[in-house]
């Protein structure tokens, strides 16, 4: 969901690294930028200097053109040190997507989360070429436009293997209340949730360092989304619960290295601006549903702005979760249209 322009922030970097360089936001830490090919076209990583070696924070996509930035850096930037270590923040394929080729071809140590691990390995191995009848019904009951559900249905879906390298069986597990060190600084390891659940954050010890993956980002907010494979999740409270839960971690001067746009200084603004984003939309939202409304109803007052093609599908799984929220809570109601979508009405 975009929000704007936020106000009270401050970057202190007006340009991202090209491709194979490296900006030094502090010293041993290199901030480097990776192609994705869609409308967010871009995923920083980050390379912690371990002396002898680097650990660097999640991987951009797999493709050919992505290892071949990943080559040039370890050639360029990197000093040809082998990366020892990669951490990936959350399952996501732009952050996850070569782990496994950095493990099996570079002998790299695979740190994450539990619930991170498991479902990229398993989605790498869940190959599909036409959707399941669970996500068709699925998006049926979200009420998806008649024309895009037929185009999906006789179509190859995502498969998550496409784009994401073969993972190697086993990994070092992290999470909440755990210290790791990297880079020279003891980090403390905060779990997020909502955009993606047990997302890894990163609170340095030794200074004002934040890597913050896609849980906290300056100019967007992270899409948070309901999927067939959990339609009764309620990702809009795990991530109201985790910002309210790590916001008073936030201090001014911290120094935040996100997983999209840019380094930026002003986190406790931020985190009470992506609070209230989400609450504002459930306010809009629920207004909004004075009468029956399928999620394929709400963009207008969720979005704000016309939703194109290439966005409809996230869009779509945003709407079913601030729409379930709002159901789980006992907000709104839920029942079945005779096309068999779900339709939700506020209750007075």
């Amino acid at each position: 969901m975009a929000d704007g322009a936020p106000a009270g922030l401050r970057y202190p970097w007006a340009d991202a690294p090209e491709h194979g360089s490296a900006t030094e936001v502090a010293p041993g830490v290199l901030w480097c930028r990776l192609p994705l090919p869609m409308k967010l076209d871009h995923v920083n990583v980050y390379a912690l200097d371990d002396g002898d070696s680097w650990t660097v924070i999640d991987t951009g996509f797999a493709s050919n053109k992505t290892r071949g930035i990943w080559q040039a850096l370890m050639d360029g930037p990197l000093g040809g040190k082998p990366i020892a270590r990669v951490i990936v923040t959350h399952h996501h394929p732009d952050h996850v997507g070569l782990a496994g080729w950095l493990q099996r071809d570079f002998g790299a140590e695979l740190i994450t989360t539990r619930t991170a691990w498991l479902f990229a390995r398993m989605l790498t191995l869940d190959v599909q070429d036409r959707p399941v009848a669970e996500t068709l019904q699925f998006y049926r009951r979200a009420g998806m436009d008649p024309a895009i559900l037929d185009q999906r249905a006789n179509e190859r879906p995502f498969n998550f293997g496409d784009i994401v390298a073969p993972m190697p069986l086993g990994y070092t597990r992290i999470k909440q209340g755990d210290t790791i060190r990297m880079g020279g600084r003891a980090w403390d390891i905060h779990i997020g949730n909502g955009h993606a659940p047990e997302h890894a954050t990163f609170w340095s010890r030794d200074d004002n360092l934040v890597i913050s993956g896609d849980q906290i980002l300056p100019s967007i907010s992270p899409n948070i989304g309901v999927y067939a494979t959990e339609p009764m999740a309620d990702p809009i409270g795990d991530w109201l619960e985790a910002c309210e839960r790590l916001a008073p971690l936030a201090h001014d001067d911290h120094l935040v290295l996100g997983g999209h746009k840019l380094p930026f200084t002003g986190l406790p603004t931020r985190m009470r601006q992506l609070i209230d984003n989400h609450h504002g939309a459930l306010a809009r939202l629920i207004d909004y549903i004075d009468t029956p409304k399928s999620a394929a109803q709400c963009f207008v007052p969720l979005f704000k702005r016309k939703i194109g093609e290439g966005e409809y599908g996230l869009a779509l799984v945003e709407a079913i979760a601030h729409l379930s929220h709002l159901y789980q809570e006992g907000r709104a109601s839920r029942t079945k249209r005779d096309d068999g979508a779900w339709v939700y009405q506020r209750k007075d």
